[in-house]
């Protein structure tokens, strides 16, 4: 008889999940913030050459479609708020092929709003209260953390994430033994940033602490609006707690063209390294067109925030039945 029929987390820790997904729901209803619900199988998906996503083929005699299980909700939720329907959030399955291990399950939960008329010092704000809700009379933090990418990179590499050096970045990697990185990130300077932040920056984030990190440089926009005042950084955050990756969050971009022509190079670079062709969502940009109202946007990974409130080692301790078991 088969002994991993059995979910690999806690009844404790099932009733856990429950709590705080209606403490999230009580936070949001209190903020006239509406819950939506939006397809986890779309005809487009995100194009970022990071991700990868999974397929799979709707067949209604006689026509065959390819469809793609979402990364996440982001370009469906825009399509709302450009028809109209105010701040929103959304508690969803989210998928991404490729990722497994402490901190990755392929499927996992995804918080993900917007809130219209935000910028993004307010949407921060707005995290602070979140995580100090959830967090409230579970596991205490100490006063949250505020800090640019500039200055935490620099404060723990020296190097300035604003200004490539591919001889100082290799230097670098060199001296902290992590040669791999000179063939990984090659000339590009958005994987270096993403290797050396991860390794040698993200471990010191947070500790028994919210921490913001804003200000990413250009070349790490996604869908970002690219600062007013200064033109080397994008209006995006990422939330840490105790050196973990817990949420990512924009002003979020507005401009049909531009973000049109992000996707179109984000697509090349995919070609380029020979990696599984995606779709542009003509749909969200039909509906960036239409106009999108200025909000700022944040995704957080529940099973993560789950994690640490319960002080669990590992993601199966707070899923039911992680890839393995499903």
């Amino acid at each position: 008889m088969l002994s991993d029929w059995r979910p690999t987390c806690s009844v404790e820790h099932l009733r856990l999940r429950a709590q705080v997904l209606a403490d999230i729901r009580k936070f949001f209803a209190e903020r006239s913030v509406l819950e939506v619900e939006t397809p986890l199988l779309s005809h487009g998906i995100g194009t970022d050459p990071q991700l990868e996503f999974f397929t799979t083929e709707y067949s209604l005699a006689p026509q065959k479609q390819t469809l793609f299980l979402q990364t996440s909700p982001e370009f469906a939720m825009k399509r709302l708020l450009a028809a109209g329907s105010g701040s929103i959030y959304q508690i969803a399955k989210a998928f991404r092929n490729g990722e497994s291990g402490r901190f990755h399950n392929p499927e996992f939960t995804m918080l993900e709003w917007y809130h219209v008329g935000f910028k993004l010092p307010e949407l921060m704000d707005e995290c602070a209260d979140l995580i100090a809700r959830v967090f409230d009379h579970r596991k205490p933090l100490m006063k949250t953390e505020r800090f640019s990418y500039q200055a935490i990179f620099q404060r723990y590499t020296g190097l300035n994430p604003l200004e490539f050096s591919y001889r100082q970045y290799c230097a670098y990697v060199l001296d902290n033994q992590l040669p791999e990185a000179v063939s990984i990130c090659g000339s590009d300077h958005a994987i270096w940033l993403d290797f050396i932040f991860s390794h040698k920056v993200q471990p010191h984030l947070g500790r028994n602490a919210l921490c913001m990190v804003y200000g990413f440089p250009v070349c790490q926009s996604s869908l970002a609006r690219i600062n007013e005042h200064d033109p080397l950084i994008t209006d995006r955050v990422e939330l840490f707690i105790d050196g973990v990756e817990l949420g990512n969050g924009y002003f979020e971009l507005t401009d049909a063209k531009e973000q049109s022509e992000r996707f179109d190079k984000e697509l090349d670079i995919r070609r380029q390294r020979n990696l599984p062709a995606s779709v542009k969502d003509e749909r969200l940009i039909a509906a960036l067109q239409a106009g999108l109202p200025e909000c700022s946007g944040m995704a957080i990974g529940l099973d993560r925030l789950l994690m640490l409130l319960s002080d669990s080692a590992s993601i199966e301790d707070v899923l039911g039945f992680p890839v393995d078991r499903a």
